[in-house]
């Protein structure tokens, strides 16, 4: 967990290219002290990272926690994920929800996507299918390939939301079309079976397919079945009747 959250301030330094001259370290500082609130995350992201500075978890979520009370939401993202894992502050399952929600509230779409992870499972908050779904759905509609996944696979068990097998295949194909494995297997499955699309057995060989192509352990077995128009092993066919079967 700790080697991913190292991963992920690695990428946000990236991302904000924060790749500067040392001699730039010091004018950062002094915006950030002056209460500039990117200077305060750009400086948390370069503790995070060690860019230009030896690397402190701890003073990292300090810039990141003066960024987020100033309501910068990239900040209160990074400091909702550093609670989560306890980097550079304890580990604190409530702190991470309020910090993740204020983004999340603020459009922050992985914030409203772990949020919907937290729903679910009921980590640092009461587990609630539809409150699942409500942030799920925040987060894909601004294009989040897993969050459209996740809601795809809820429509289409009927949890948290109305069994829907045709706004299934709708939020499960924009998953899909942006390479998510098992976005595309389960599309491929809906096409096999008619299952709010017509059933189309090209379609549905073609997203087994692409879904094969990135290893998907079921998905390799699903095309050739239905290639040679055999039926599913035991395996794969339990797969399938959980795919369909309602949360209820």
């Amino acid at each position: 967990m700790f080697h991913l959250a190292r991963w992920c301030m690695g990428l946000l330094a990236i991302c904000f290219s924060l790749i500067v001259q040392a001699e730039d370290f010091e004018a950062l500082k002094q915006a950030a002290e002056q209460g500039n609130a990117q200077a305060q995350f750009d400086l948390g992201v370069r503790y995070n990272s060690g860019q230009g500075v030896d690397r402190n978890d701890v003073e990292a979520a300090n810039w990141h926690h003066k960024a987020a009370e100033q309501g910068h939401k990239d900040a209160q993202f990074v400091l909702g994920a550093l609670y989560a894992v306890g980097l550079g502050v304890a580990r604190d399952d409530a702190e991470a929800v309020k910090w993740s929600q204020k983004a999340a509230e603020q459009g922050h779409a992985i914030a409203q996507y772990n949020l919907g992870l937290r729903y679910i499972s009921g980590r640092g908050v009461a587990q609630n299918d539809a409150e699942a779904a409500n942030w799920y759905r925040k987060a894909a509609e601004q294009g989040n390939a897993h969050a459209q996944n996740n809601l795809g696979r809820m429509y289409t068990r009927g949890q948290g939301v109305p069994r829907d097998d045709a706004e299934a295949a709708n939020w499960l194909r924009m998953a899909a079309e942006q390479g998510h494995m098992e976005a595309q297997f389960v599309l491929g499955a809906l096409y096999a079976e008619g299952r709010g699309v017509a059933r189309d057995d090209a379609e549905a060989m073609k997203w087994y397919r692409k879904a094969a192509e990135q290893e998907h352990p079921e998905a390799q077995e699903a095309f050739d079945a239905l290639k040679k128009k055999q039926p599913l092993k035991t395996r794969v066919m339990e797969w399938f009747r959980g795919l369909f079967r309602s949360a209820k």
